[in-house]
């Protein structure tokens, strides 16, 4: 008779278990901490390990993969950036088509927009429309963001890249063309284009709201890289640098207060926006080291650079102090290729 009832009792207690709300996973990094850092891993192509890492810049903390973490399930294939808007991150996968919508408050997937080609960045216009841009889709998707719809499109050349928003226009890069497109988001119709030279695959805008881009050329076509900035207004090319042949120059960000920009180009430079030459030395030597991703810290303008090493293995992330002493490093996902800061 013990014996039963000894069975009986655990029964109920494990039913009492089974049906109790589970806990949030805990991690090792906080969430919603002040100091995070997202670091954006393609992943091993096609492997479909895309992450993202969640790094606290506080305490050093890191978990490789926040979203498989909270999901249980893969991002998918070549993660290519994200995007917060609208209190979402939209994570943008562009070998799986599509965009990943995850509350930042736990990582938790709240949906999917699909029906893309290859899309690479997602450009918030207003707070319900985006423009996404495509490797391949001679296009440019019109994103609706109430219904994580596909609502329409902007026809151009295949290889639209970053963007950027001011005054009502929308600067795409191309890495196809020798052109920067300038698109009116108030109505969606294409109505420039401004010769920059091959390869424009950076651009960002400075605290005195003119437009810069980086192209990286085209040594075959005997194309150099340039740094361009141009007049959002007129969409004049106020100032044009060439790099040397066989220079790639790419992934052009700003610090906080956007009156210096940093690049990639066989190790990261500096440059004043006042300048008027490209820098002939790196503030971060590379060495031997295969930089891939850049980003500049706002809360204390440290720069963190991703070193893909072999594009096999986990990436290392360097941080480097704003005068480019080193300061420490961590191991992200596989080819990380940039950061978002909050």
């Amino acid at each position: 008779m013990k014996l039963v009832y000894c069975i009986t009792i655990v029964f109920l207690l494990s039913s009492c278990v089974k049906d109790k709300p589970q806990d949030p996973i805990k991690t090792a990094v906080s969430i919603n901490s002040d100091n995070k850092v997202l670091v954006i891993n393609e992943g091993l192509y096609p492997t479909g390990n895309g992450s993202i890492s969640l790094y606290d810049s506080k305490n050093n903390n890191v978990v490789t993969d926040i979203y498989l973490q909270q999901n249980n399930a893969y991002l998918g294939n070549v993660v290519q950036s994200v995007t917060k808007h609208n209190n979402n991150y939209y994570i943008v996968v562009n070998n799986s088509n599509k965009i990943v919508v995850v509350n930042p408050a736990d990582f938790v997937k709240k949906a999917t927009i699909s029906g893309f080609n290859s899309p690479r960045y997602l450009l918030p216009i207003t707070y319900n429309k985006a423009y996404v841009s495509d490797l391949y889709a001679n296009s440019i998707q019109i994103v609706d963001l109430n219904n994580n719809t596909i609502s329409g499109s902007i026809t151009c050349m295949k290889g639209t890249q970053e963007m950027a928003l001011i005054y009502n226009k929308a600067f795409i890069t191309n890495d196809n063309s020798n052109y920067c497109y300038v698109v009116n988001t108030t109505n969606d119709v294409m109505t420039d284009s401004i010769n920059i030279g091959k390869g424009a695959s950076s651009i960002a805008i400075d605290k005195n709201s003119k437009v810069w881009v980086l192209t990286s050329g085209n040594s075959a076509a005997a194309q150099v890289g340039k740094l361009v900035r141009i007049n959002p207004i007129t969409l004049q090319i106020e100032l044009s640098l060439n790099f040397n042949a066989g220079e790639n120059p790419n992934r052009l960000c700003f610090n906080k207060t956007r009156d210096t920009l940093y690049y990639l180009n066989n190790g990261v430079h500096q440059f004043l926006i006042s300048s008027t030459s490209l820098p002939s030395n790196p503030l971060i030597n590379k060495g031997s080291k295969t930089y891939y991703g850049l980003g500049i810290n706002p809360k204390d303008y440290t720069i963190y650079v991703a070193d893909a090493i072999d594009y096999l293995q986990k990436s290392t992330i360097e941080i480097y102090k704003p005068n480019g002493s080193f300061l420490l490093n961590f191991k992200a996902g596989d080819i990380s290729n940039g950061f978002m800061f909050e």
